[in-house]
């Protein structure tokens, strides 16, 4: 009998050895370790103890007595960095220059509602907006220098409204023709040099977009010279002129913002050949 018991613990040993040695399906998360643990308490003095154990990230790390980095901050200062990082581009962005620039670009609808206003205010409401955006204009520029206030944002948009601002006073003077005292009503008088400016605004924006995407030679050719600083200076004082004296009698207010127009309108193309020639020199060395 006591041999009888003795080859059945054998047998059932070898068996449990067997399934303990088998191969095993690979796990994502838990593998498996078996032993045989000998009790004399059980009715056969033996047990089959199975281990569980789950895999971490950092087991790797903590065999080799590594500890998990603590160099990442938490998500809450992450949070506060980046927060504090868009307060700073809105603040680079919205700057005092850059706020008057926009400023410029809305008035432009108030010029237009103004200008068709049949009204005594309404001439005087058209020429005031026109002088402030003039003014404003000067002044973006001036702060941006002086209180080192520049942008990228500022600098692509402050053309922009200068344009829109000139191209849509030059059109409405065009709407309504201009009584010269000798002429009589003029259809084309303004009609000339507006084309002429509005042309070569155009044909600069796209050139200086081409030269911008060249090297850096070709950029300083287009960049902004005492000729064109002129241009403007006659440019605005003729607008202002012409829109102020429109409604009036006096014919040499008149004629005098019409000349100043057509000084304006020759400054401009003269520019744009000086800026035409300089990049061509660049081109052929």
């Amino acid at each position: 009998m006591p041999m009888l018991r003795s080859s059945f613990v054998s047998l059932i040993l070898d068996v449990n050895l067997r399934r303990t040695l088998r191969p095993r399906a690979p796990f994502s998360h838990l593998t498996h370790s078996s032993r045989c643990v000998f009790t004399p308490h059980t009715p056969l003095g033996f047990r089959i103890q199975t281990f569980h154990h789950r895999r971490h990230l950092s087991s790797s790390s903590e065999k080799h007595g590594e500890r998990p980095s603590s160099s990442t901050p938490p998500r809450s200062s992450l949070a506060g960095h980046n927060q504090l990082d868009d307060d700073e581009k809105s603040s680079k962005i919205l700057t005092l220059p850059t706020v008057l620039t926009i400023a410029r670009v809305a008035a432009v609808p108030l010029l237009v509602a103004t200008f068709y206003t049949d009204s005594s205010w309404g001439t005087t409401a058209t020429t005031s907006i026109f002088i402030a955006a003039a003014i404003t204009d000067w002044l973006d520029g001036y702060l941006a220098r002086k209180m080192k206030l520049g942008s990228a944002f500022g600098a692509f948009l402050d053309p922009v409204a200068d344009k829109l601002m000139v191209a849509a006073t030059l059109i409405l003077l065009c709407t309504k023709p201009v009584d010269v005292a000798v002429l009589g009503p003029v259809p084309w008088l303004l009609t000339v040099p507006a084309i002429a400016i509005i042309g070569r605004e155009i044909t600069m924006s796209a050139v200086r977009e081409w030269a911008a995407s060249q090297n850096g030679k070709l950029l300083e050719a287009v960049a902004v010279n005492n000729l064109g600083k002129w241009k403007t200076a006659t440019q605005m004082t003729a607008l202002t002129i012409l829109l102020a004296s429109r409604d009036s009698n006096v014919g040499w207010l008149v004629a005098s913002g019409a000349g100043l127009l057509y000084i304006s309108a020759g400054l401009s193309v003269w520019s744009l050949v000086v800026y035409i020639s300089k990049i061509w020199k660049v081109l052929l060395k």
